[in-house]
């Protein structure tokens, strides 16, 4: 069994002014971020985008069929469209992130953040999990969680410095 590393971030207390030149520096090499338009297309384009992210995942398993997918994270309830935020170069998802808000636990989520291959190492993930936060500060929510498994020590890395700790 997996003892998974669960996170929190104090949203109300995040200080984004470190971060900021990640995303601005993606802009500057022709990335474009935008939010996710609910279409048929889009949703397929996404759960390949998800599904290609989430290999490299240690220990991640077969990925759900298109129809689990849908269900447990584009129709999920807490799911929104602003909540899925991609990173465009010349037409083409090369990132993404997908957050969830439970009103009842004051608390959103971050289901997935990803990044292709070829785009990784230029603090794409970062700029992705600052708008990730941006948008859970201005949609009221104090906490943001996720977990990961123990042996993704990038991720984990990644949302320690931005000041996640243990939940």
């Amino acid at each position: 069994m997996v003892d998974w590393v669960r996170l929190r971030l104090d949203v109300d207390a995040f200080e984004d002014a470190e971060f900021v030149p990640y995303w601005e520096k993606a802009r500057a090499s022709g990335i474009e971020f935008t939010t996710m338009r609910d279409t048929p297309e889009q949703r397929r384009a996404l759960y390949e985008l998800n599904k290609t992210c989430s290999a490299d995942i240690p220990e991640r398993g077969e990925f759900f069929s298109y129809e689990e997918y849908v269900a447990r994270r584009i129709e999920a309830p807490g799911v929104t469209m602003d909540g899925i935020v991609l990173a465009v170069r010349d037409g083409a998802w090369v990132g993404m992130t997908l957050t969830s808000l439970h009103p009842a636990k004051d608390t959103a989520f971050t289901e997935m953040t990803g990044v292709l291959a070829p785009e990784r190492g230029r603090g794409l993930s970062l700029a992705l999990k600052l708008l990730a936060i941006r948008y859970v500060r201005e949609s009221g929510f104090r906490w943001l969680r996720t977990f990961h498994h123990p042996l993704n020590v990038s991720a984990i890395k990644m949302n320690r410095r931005l000041g996640f700790v243990a939940d």
